[in-house]
Order: C-alpha cells, then sequence, then structure tokens
C-alpha cells in the first residue's frame, strides 16, 4: 500500500506542478502581447480615419480576421508559430482599439476614463482568478452557454451597427462585460483543473476575454462619464 501511495501522491505532485507551469506561462505570455497591442492602437489611432470612413466594413473585416487567427493559432498551438500567430492577432486587435481610444482622448477626462477601464479590467482579472485558484472549483460546465451567448451577442453587435441603436449598444456592452467575465472564470478554472494544458490556447482564450471587457467597459464608462467640452 506504501509504494502506491506514494506513486499517487507523486503522480499529484507532477500534475500540479504542470499545472502551475501553464498558468504561469499564459500570464507571461499574456504580459508579451500588451507590446503588439500597444504598438497596434498606436497605429490604430494614427489611421483611424481609414477605420472610420467605413466603420461597418472595417469592423467586419476585422472580426473576419480575428477568427481565422484563432483557427490558426489553433492548429499551430504546439509550435512557435503559435506564439508568433497569438502576437499578430493582438496587433491587429490593438489597431481596431485605436478609434474608440481616439474618441475617449478626445474627452476631457478621457485620460481618467482610460485608465478606470484599465483598472476595472485588471480588478476583473485578479478576481476571476483568486475564485478559479482559491476554490479550485470546475467551471468548465459553464463553456457552452457562454459559447452560445457570445455568439448571440455578435449577433447584436452586428444588427446593432446598421441599427444604430444606443439603447441597445449599452445593453450589449454590459452583456458582454459579463459574459467575458464569466469566460476569464472558464479559461483560468479550465487551467487549474487540468482542462487545459496548452498555454498558447489559454493565453488567446484569456487575451480575448480581456480586450473585450476593456473596449466595453470604456464605452459604458465614455456613456456614462463622458466629460465634452
Amino acid at each position: 500500500m506504501q509504494p502506491e501511495l506514494q506513486v499517487m501522491t507523486g503522480s499529484a505532485g507532477t500534475l500540479s506542478a504542470e499545472r502551475n507551469k501553464v498558468l504561469r506561462n499564459t500570464y507571461l505570455l499574456l504580459a508579451l502581447t500588451m507590446v503588439p497591442t500597444v504598438v497596434g492602437a498606436m497605429v490604430g489611432m494614427s489611421f483611424a480615419g481609414v477605420f472610420m470612413a467605413s466603420p461597418i466594413i472595417s469592423s467586419l473585416v476585422m472580426i473576419g480576421a480575428v477568427i481565422g487567427l484563432q483557427f490558426a493559432i489553433a492548429a499551430n498551438r504546439n509550435s512557435g508559430l503559435g506564439v508568433v500567430l497569438l502576437l499578430g492577432m493582438t496587433f491587429l486587435m490593438g489597431a481596431w482599439l485605436g478609434p474608440l481610444l481616439n474618441y475617449a482622448l478626445a474627452l476631457k477626462n478621457g485620460p481618467q476614463l482610460v485608465g478606470l477601464a484599465a483598472l476595472g479590467t485588471g480588478g476583473i482579472m485578479i478576481a476571476m482568478s483568486a475564485i478559479a485558484t482559491t476554490t479550485k472549483r470546475d467551471f468548465s460546465f459553464m463553456g457552452k452557454f457562454l459559447f452560445v451567448g457570445m455568439i448571440v451577442l455578435l449577433v447584436a453587435l452586428v444588427a446593432n451597427m446598421f441599427l444604430q441603436l444606443p439603447a441597445l449598444a449599452l445593453t450589449i456592452s454590459a452583456l458582454v462585460i459579463v459574459v467575458f467575465s464569466l469566460f476569464l472564470l472558464h479559461d483560468v478554472s479550465r487551467i487549474v483543473n487540468g482542462g487545459e494544458t496548452n498555454y498558447i490556447m489559454a493565453a488567446t482564450g484569456v487575451y480575448i476575454s480581456l480586450f473585450n471587457i476593456f473596449a466595453n467597459l470604456l464605452q459604458l464608462l465614455m456613456a456614462f462619464g463622458g466629460e465634452r467640452d
């Protein structure tokens, strides 16, 4: 009995070490993605006029490109090319964020709103990570429901590009924050419980959640607290 217990204990320790390694590498890769995101945002702010000339077409092209890159990342998840593709995707999403940042920074209290959105996003990330790592409860059951919710929100977002209803836009933003906050909990939980063993895929999912939370939180802050000259 004792040798078997030692083997089981050693196996559990190995699994725990592997999960911690995936979690650590995920956070390190997320930190790295901030570089192309910032560079992309600067490019997007410089060429905001190009995006805003045809905002609907630009948004649809960006959505298609990001979805395509996600499939490419998944196909190359076990190679260095996956990291390169992820960094390329974060650059593209940073550029997509550029026009929104331009609009925000044009407000009297724009820098403060951007800072609040960043702090709020960081706070949500810390809270969801803390829940997942301290409780170690498996939240993977939420995956299917969250995916359906994401698709519904995406359809609503595309529809509102044509409808241009402010109330619907605010509702979508609020729901996006809720859904992707739960996605963060789901994704970190999968790492902690061994459901996700690839740090590239884990970083991709967490990054997309953080991006959506930040962008939509900033939109809500601008709508309710933006000070115009």
